[in-house]
């Protein structure tokens, strides 16, 4: 099991995510706009500097939905290789079969 303060902290960064997607799709676009005049354009970049960072997408960890670790993730199931080997091993997971060698 990950650490409780890992596991909040990355819930954390997924709400501020959250709150500041718009804004900052936004403030990229007028970035990204290779129409607008530079000066808008880094003002644009300035105020996107202003942003908590941990509101940008890239700082959210994938972890295991079920223990919180960190690796062996697998996205299409959000659960970690150990708990999906467990959960499939316990027959929980429809579709997936036993293994043992």
């Amino acid at each position: 099991m990950a650490k409780q303060s890992a596991i909040e902290n990355n819930r954390k960064r997924q709400r501020l995510v959250v709150a500041y997607a718009a804004r900052r799709a936004s403030l990229k676009a007028i970035v990204m706009d290779r129409s607008k005049p530079a000066e808008e354009r880094f003002k644009a970049q300035l105020k996107l500097a202003t942003l908590p960072r941990n509101s940008s997408k890239s700082r959210v960890r994938n972890r295991c939905e079920l223990t919180g670790r960190p690796r062996g993730f697998y996205r299409k199931m959000k659960i970690s290789r150990i708990a999906l080997r467990d959960l499939a091993s316990n027959g929980q997971l429809p579709g997936m079969v036993k293994s043992s060698w």
